[in-house]
């Protein structure tokens, strides 16, 4: 039987011998797969638009973190051509949530969307099971959100004031915030250094479970971000009694701010970050902080994202960035300055 040498030069300039007619079409075939193989990027370094795109929540719902990402759903999932599904992962202070963002795969389909406990729980715990430096690259900065410190009613605490005076008093006052390594908590911690307070924080795993605290009459004292808040208050069911504000939130104007009440130091407010983990590509990344950055300039979305107790203000990777850089050792300074015992 006749065997003709066939020479062909591929595209990524493979030199090919086949015998034979048969042999050249099968060979061909197997080939062109080859190629297609080797000119596509990884599967993990894709953007699969088809896919859902699951953001971890670090927190129980109805806190800050979760209402920002609720807010943010539906017209990310119209931006992105994507089903969007929102995971609460709360526990250990965000870090278990964070966790598990960081380990997941970097295709993009796995997000966090987080507060500034991110930035502040390096300095609060011992050891923690992520670096905001290195494990995650930066998505976006989103809105802000200011803290509040809130009473109930019925416990007679109506003002700042009548806080310090009660503190002063009795002792044994306790407070709720949305954990440790929240900056509600470490607003409250730094408020009680500057007033010579002593007053017990019990952390929950959100700022829903923290304001369900406050309005069941577990705690005396509420401190968490506005968004899980303002409606209590301006319903009438909670008593505002301070906003870390430098001047009076729009939609809640007879609560104060803690500048006015004598405490310009305190103007901490709860940063918002949406992450990816370390590995993602560089495209993926763009393609989604287009996708947020389109979604936070429509004017339905700052509507919303205002009426629920957020700044509208937000920006790309490169303020994230910013933050997370700035944040990280400010809060080790505060943490340190404050005397706070870091959690083993």
């Amino acid at each position: 039987m006749h065997r003709s040498n066939i020479r062909s030069t591929t595209p990524a300039g493979i030199l090919v011998f086949a015998f034979g007619a048969r042999a050249t079409v099968a060979l061909s075939a197997t080939l062109a797969a080859l190629i297609l193989a080797m000119m596509s990027p990884p599967a993990h370094a894709q953007a699969d638009s088809g896919r859902t795109i699951r953001i971890i929540v670090p927190f129980a719902p109805a806190g800050s973190s979760d209402t920002l990402a609720r807010i943010l759903q539906a017209p990310l999932q119209q931006q992105l051509k994507q089903t969007i599904i929102i995971e609460n992962r709360a526990g250990a202070g965000t870090n278990i949530g964070t966790a598990e963002a960081a380990r997941a795969e970097p295709d993009g389909n796995t997000l966090l969307l987080t507060s500034s406990a991110f930035v502040v729980n390096p300095a609060l715990y011992v050891k923690i099971p992520y670096d905001p430096m290195v494990d995650f690259v930066p998505i976006a900065a989103l809105p802000v959100a200011p803290n509040i410190f809130a009473t109930n009613p019925d416990n007679g605490i109506k003002s700042l004031a009548a806080l310090i005076a009660r503190a002063k008093a009795n002792g044994g006052l306790n407070y709720s915030s949305p954990g440790n390594g929240t900056t509600p908590q470490l607003t409250m911690e730094l408020f009680k250094l500057k007033a010579g307070l002593d007053i017990t924080n019990i952390p929950y795993n959100g700022g829903g479970p923290a304001t369900a605290a406050l309005l069941g009459g577990t705690v005396d004292i509420l401190s968490t971000a506005l968004p899980g808040a303002q409606a209590q208050v301006r319903a009438g069911k909670m008593t505002g009694i301070a906003l870390t504000t430098t001047k009076r939130w729009v939609n809640l104007p007879d609560v104060p701010t803690f500048t006015e009440l004598g405490f310009p130091d305190i103007t901490l407010t709860t940063e918002h970050f949406l992450l990816a983990p370390k590995g993602t590509p560089p495209e993926v990344i763009a393609r989604l902080t287009q996708a947020v950055l389109a979604v936070l300039a429509q004017e339905e979305t700052k509507a919303r994202v205002l009426e629920a107790g957020y700044d509208p203000a937000g920006g790309g990777p490169d303020l994230a960035k910013q933050w997370i850089m700035r944040d990280v050792p400010f809060y080790k300074d505060l943490v340190a300055n404050a005397k706070i015992p870091q959690i083993q």
